[in-house]
């Protein structure tokens, strides 16, 4: 059974599963209220800052930006995670290996569709919030770099998580992620790729090169992805594990 099945025969279940979760529901809402957010509430914040402490915020624009693109395929990525830990606790993974989906196709629908979901809103969400100006191009090269996020973070979940409740404990522990890259950015040059032991720090620094128009972009892209999906082959032979047992 291919992707496009899979689609077809879980893509429904999907849908009705998070109608009933509103807080599933709810994070698929976030990336818009966080794209608005740095739209409307930025620029005001940047003027009041200017007078009440002199500090000008538009400098950190791209660090913003950066951590904003790395957020959207995490959350897309807790949702899938939530979704394998619901199907594992009704045993309908279990079910699966008696049916025509293989456990092949399942994990490609599920890697696959956090990942497309993850670009599309990269697209969408960084013309959106308004604070620099990019070429579409670059805004692609950058959801690509940074799309990887939302499989892993599945995977994770689905990895290390016995039930849900696991689940929600580990995707909060797993926010840290987001600041060694922001941290990387205020050491030395020479310092910086010890972060990279961090997924979140390849495709950080690409928003930033990208921005900064460097000539490097290519090392952070192929770097990032292989990285990425190193972790990725990893996460999955645990969860395969988990799933037979």
């Amino acid at each position: 059974m291919n992707l496009l099945t899979a689609v077809r025969a879980l893509g429904p279940i999907d849908l009705r599963n998070l109608s009933r979760d509103t807080m599933q529901t709810g994070m698929l809402v976030v990336p818009v209220i966080l794209g608005l957010a740095l739209r409307f509430g930025v620029p005001p914040l940047r003027n009041r800052l200017l007078e009440t402490a002199t500090f000008d915020l538009e400098p950190y624009y791209d660090l913003l930006l950066s951590c904003m693109v790395l957020l959207l395929p995490l959350l897309f990525g807790t949702v899938v995670g939530f979704l394998i830990l619901d199907q594992r606790d009704e045993r309908t993974l279990t079910a699966l290996q008696v049916t025509p989906l293989s456990l092949e196709a399942y994990l490609a629908y599920r890697l696959a569709t956090p990942l497309a979901i993850a670009i599309v809103a990269t697209l969408l969400m960084v013309p959106a919030a308004g604070l620099l100006e990019m070429s579409s191009g670059a805004v692609l090269l950058a959801a690509i770099g940074a799309s990887p996020l939302a499989p892993l973070m599945a995977l994770f979940l689905a990895a290390f998580s016995r039930n849900k409740v696991q689940g929600f404990a580990l995707q909060k522990a797993s926010g840290v992620i987001l600041f060694p890259p922001v941290f990387a950015d205020f050491v030395p040059p020479e310092w910086q790729l010890a972060f990279g032991v961090f997924p979140t720090f390849w495709p950080f620094k690409l928003f930033l090169v990208l921005h900064e128009g460097q000539g490097n972009v290519w090392w952070y892209l192929l770097i990032g992805l292989a990285y990425q999906a190193l972790l990725a082959l990893l996460l999955m032979k645990r969860f395969r594990k988990m799933v037979v047992c």
